[in-house]
């Protein structure tokens, strides 16, 4: 392969041994090439602004900006670049949570070496991939109309600002005052609330305060 067609990857992962495990199964191909590596995804959203990577491996539990967080502002501004989702997180939520982020594939950290060059090679394509292991999964959560998880749905599947929404409704803010306090229209505020309700299942204000003081987003 020429050099031209070797295709940029930037690892994230807030693990050495990971980003180190990475960086030398990428090495053993000459079809791509490392040429950066972050910690966080706050990191990874600078990082991929000074280096336009072709290829992020993006994992989704990291501290300070969630790897979900950061490929919704990687993607809005750079939405060529592709992004392989590589996680141990195998729950519905988080699935549906990231490709609606804009992940192009999702993988997971179990697979093989196998399934995660297939992912490669199908982004590089322009196509979509997702590991095998949870197909079935996705599959039957459309099939039985997105039914809820047995298990509640983590806050890490919502956006930084999904987060900051969620905080303010437990604090008694009003649509109109939230929009203000953000510099956000009403409407879009109206959207974040819908979007972050749907994902951690929550039907009412009543439900979102609950799980908001339960999981820590509002102050004593």
């Amino acid at each position: 392969m020429t050099r031209n067609k070797i295709k940029k990857v930037l690892i994230v992962d807030d693990h050495a041994l990971m980003r180190n495990g990475l960086e030398a199964m990428l090495a053993s191909e000459s079809s791509f090439e490392v040429v950066g590596v972050a910690a966080d995804g706050m990191s990874a959203i600078r990082v991929v602004a000074e280096l336009q990577p072709d290829i992020v491996l993006m994992d989704l539990t990291m501290p300070r900006t969630s790897g979900i967080d950061a490929i919704v502002q990687i993607k809005r501004q750079s939405p060529h670049i592709k992004i392989v989702a590589l996680t141990f997180h195998k729950e519905d939520k988080y699935i549906h949570a990231t490709l609606e982020a804009g992940a192009d594939a999702y993988v997971l950290k179990d697979d093989s070496r196998t399934e995660l060059f297939n992912a490669l090679a199908n982004v590089v394509q322009g196509k979509q991939y997702l590991s095998p292991s949870i197909v079935d999964k996705v599959v039957s959560g459309y099939l039985s109309g997105g039914a809820a998880a047995t298990t509640d749905p983590s806050w890490e599947i919502l956006t930084h600002r999904e987060r900051e929404v969620i905080k303010l409704i437990a604090e008694g803010k009003r649509t109109r005052d939230i929009a203000s306090y953000l510099s956000l229209s009403p409407k879009t505020i109206e959207k974040h609330r819908t979007n972050l309700m749907r994902k951690l299942d929550l039907h009412n204000v009543s439900e979102v305060t609950v799980y908001a003081i339960k999981n820590g987003f509002t102050t004593d």
